[in-house]
């Protein structure tokens, strides 16, 4: 049983409880940096989204089966009042509680029920090697995602192509697709980017990002980049757990060398995680 179904069997186990994302990471066995990203890389929702969306969806099945306090109800789901419940509930289902109930059914709401691991996302890696980066300026195209909107990241890599080879002071030919200021939803800012001697003159649409001097485990993706998601969750949900590595809460990114063809998806790049010394 990898970290992430740890996790979810925790969560199964006690989310009628009053728990919090530290106690699913300590059951994991993970920091509660790398509990958010895995088990967001590796499920395509954050933890507190399923806690809390497992929480409602069992309180609508006992509201669809004619419960008759909804204090009650509410309060059992972890909230302490009427109208915090409501406000969520409205959110996750887009009825109230009262309307579930008076309906006496749960088909036409999108239940969130308990997670099953896919293991034939799992592929087997290359060794990667260790590297000690170097401080860098990263600056290109950003913009914020969520693991339901990070799917519109290749065309945020489309609106950046024009600006590669035209940028003052970039370094080099290499590409940098940067993820950084992850929160505990899991939204984080994706930069696809170069590198930089400075952040004077470039254009006002541009985001900006210093890495600094980081120890990293590199890992090469040599397939196609349509089956990027399979290294990432492998990276994240298999390797790093069973490594004995501790991850930095530092930005990670890909890198896409001159052997990368964009027209193409062909060439491979590499998956860069930071990591404590």
């Amino acid at each position: 049983m990898n970290p992430v179904e740890k996790a979810i069997w925790f969560i199964e186990g006690h989310f009628a409880e009053d728990i919090t994302l530290d106690d699913i990471a300590v059951s994991a066995g993970l920091s509660r940096f790398y509990m958010s990203r895995a088990f967001a890389v590796f499920t395509g929702c954050p933890v507190s989204g399923y806690l809390r969306g497992r929480r409602l969806t069992e309180a609508a099945k006992v509201l669809s089966s004619g419960a008759p306090d909804i204090l009650c109800v509410a309060l059992t789901a972890g909230y302490n009042s009427h109208e915090a419940f409501t406000r969520a509930f409205r959110e996750q289902f887009g009825l109230t509680p009262e309307q579930v109930r008076a309906q006496g059914h749960v088909e036409n709401i999108s239940l969130v029920e308990a997670l099953k691991m896919d293991e034939s996302f799992v592929v087997d890696l290359e060794t990667p090697r260790t590297v000690d980066g170097k401080p860098m300026l990263i600056a290109g195209i950003g913009a914020r995602y969520n693991c339901a909107t990070s799917k519109a990241i290749p065309s945020q890599w489309q609106r950046f192509g024009p600006y590669i080879g035209n940028i003052s002071g970039q370094i080099g030919d290499v590409c940098y697709g940067v993820c950084c200021n992850s929160d505990d939803e899991n939204n984080f800012d994706y930069i696809a980017g170069v590198e930089v001697t400075d952040f004077s003159e470039l254009p006002e649409e541009f985001s900006r990002v210093r890495i600094p001097a980081q120890k990293y485990l590199v890992f090469a993706h040599r397939d196609h980049i349509s089956t990027i998601r399979s290294t990432v969750m492998t990276v994240w949900g298999k390797y790093l757990p069973e490594s004995g590595h501790e991850v930095a809460d530092a930005p990670n990114f890909e890198r896409y060398g001159p052997e990368f063809d964009p027209r193409t998806g062909n060439g491979g790049l590499e998956v860069w995680i930071p990591i404590k010394s």
